[in-house]
């Protein structure tokens, strides 16, 4: 990038005429863009003027002269410290809306036919059509012109996207992100439309300290006064076993917590499980007790039959193996779904967390609990951490409830002005198939484990 950067500046030098002809167009349009480059409101007046000056370019095709590095840095997607569920994030919602019409009013955005290997480097007509989807969403500076380079003007304008659509902020053009920026803006406007009205269910007083769990975004946040002060990522319900969309209170905290199999999961996936591996339930330490609460050994069952559901299946503690990892957030409610650690981590990582059987695994689990406690006298982090260290089951009960939110918002927008797209993984939008549910396949069956509470 610094290369790319000083030969497009030496090409600047050989041409002094170039600069006073050009450069004060281009200045002038960069201050008056940088109110509104996320509205894509400018973009049809840049085209025109930027893409004329580009062609004057004559050393290198590059765009990066058009424009200092603070403004890839400005393209960055903030951590937002509004919480999706607040006065604010309502208003600028409402607000965008009112963007989004205008932008459908005149002709949203291009539909995009490219190649899905482009990266930093890469040199393609296939770019400049990037360039101009990515101006028209706000994702670009309209002063980056219609070079054909992939430059890392273009990677921050993909990278802002990315973030904006919750997928891996890699910077590369991937098939899902692709997919993502073919969605037509009035498909988004609908989005926004529908969404606010779910947003205006919350506007009443949620508490002075809450958290929040956005399904389609798999992410959960806790909000103090106003502010959001901690973010997770989370595994959440596959569409065939989806979190329930509730309000409800978290009581308290159990940490090292025996798991105890739902009926569910012994009909769908422990007596496949057991067809399948005989030693399953005895790797996974998982014991079966009858009726009497006497242990029976699994090979007594025959599980070529329903007589597996006759039993309780109950795993022992541990962090490392148990399905709920090291803590499990207890929160009373109808559904029977609660709040847990995992051993399974990786999938935090992926930009597809619909995995669960409906109970909701967080990222961070501890930095998440110290904010549960912090009102509950005797537990700072040093005591949390010396309970998760000793492996001892133990309870701590809240001093004051929490309440949570669990959620289903597939499109927000926060005070400074950006937007967020999420697939709607369990359809109710009503949209059908015009918004993308994932940016990967979700892992097949056989290659999951039953233990996805």
């Amino acid at each position: 990038m610094l290369s790319g950067h000083l030969s497009a500046r030496h090409a600047i030098d050989e041409s002094q005429l170039f600069q006073e002809a050009i450069f004060p167009r281009i200045e002038s349009l960069i201050m008056f863009s940088r109110a509104s480059l996320f509205t894509g409101t400018l973009a049809l007046a840049m085209t025109t003027v930027i893409g004329a000056s580009a062609q004057q370019l004559a050393a290198g095709d590059q765009a990066e002269w058009q424009q200092n590095y603070d403004s890839a840095v400005r393209l960055r997607v903030p951590r937002s410290v509004t919480p999706i569920l607040s006065p604010q994030a309502l208003a600028a919602t409402e607000e965008m809306i009112s963007r989004y019409k205008e932008l459908v009013a005149r002709g949203g955005w291009p539909q995009l036919r490219i190649a899905t290997n482009l990266q930093v480097g890469s040199k393609s007509q296939d770019v400049v059509a990037l360039r101009q989807r990515l101006i028209v969403s706000g994702d670009l500076d309209p002063a980056a012109g219609s070079s054909p380079i992939y430059d890392s003007y273009v990677e921050a304008g993909v990278r802002r996207f990315q973030a904006r659509h919750g997928l891996n902020t890699t910077g590369q053009l991937s098939a899902a992100t692709v997919t993502a920026m073919n969605v037509p803006a009035d498909v988004r406007l609908k989005q926004l439309e529908i969404n606010v009205v779910r947003l205006r269910s919350y506007s009443g007083n949620l508490g002075r300290r809450y958290v929040v769990v956005n399904i389609p975004a798999a992410v959960v946040e806790t909000a103090e006064d106003g502010r959001v002060q901690t973010r997770h990522a989370a595994g959440v319900g596959k569409a065939d076993r989806q979190s329930p969309i509730m309000n409800a209170k978290i009581v308290e905290i159990n940490f090292n917590p025996f798991w105890t199999v739902p009926a569910s999961i012994i009909r769908k996936d422990l007596i496949p499980k057991m067809q399948k591996d005989p030693s399953y339930l005895s790797d996974n330490k998982i014991r079966v007790y009858n009726g009497q609460g006497q242990e029976v050994r699994p090979e007594q069952i025959n599980w070529n039959s329903n007589e597996g559901t006759r039993y309780m299946f109950r795993q022992d503690p541990g962090g490392d193996i148990n399905s709920m990892g090291f803590v499990r957030i207890n929160i009373p409610n109808p559904y029977g779904v609660y709040m847990h650690d995992t051993p399974a981590k990786g999938v935090f990582g992926d930009d597809f967390r619909f995995v669960s059987s409906g109970c909701v695994r967080l990222q961070n689990v501890r930095d998440y609990i110290q904010w549960l406690l912090k009102e509950t006298p005797g537990w700072d982090r040093s005591n949390i951490e010396a309970v998760f260290d000793s492996g001892q089951r133990r309870d701590a009960r809240l001093r004051e409830p929490v309440n949570v939110y669990w959620t289903y918002i597939t499109a927000w927008a926060t005070p400074d002005g950006l937007v967020q797209f999420r697939g709607d993984i369990y359809s109710r939008d009503g949209l059908g198939n015009a918004v993308p549910i994932s940016s990967a396949d979700p892992v097949p069956p056989e290659e999951e484990s039953f233990i996805s509470q």
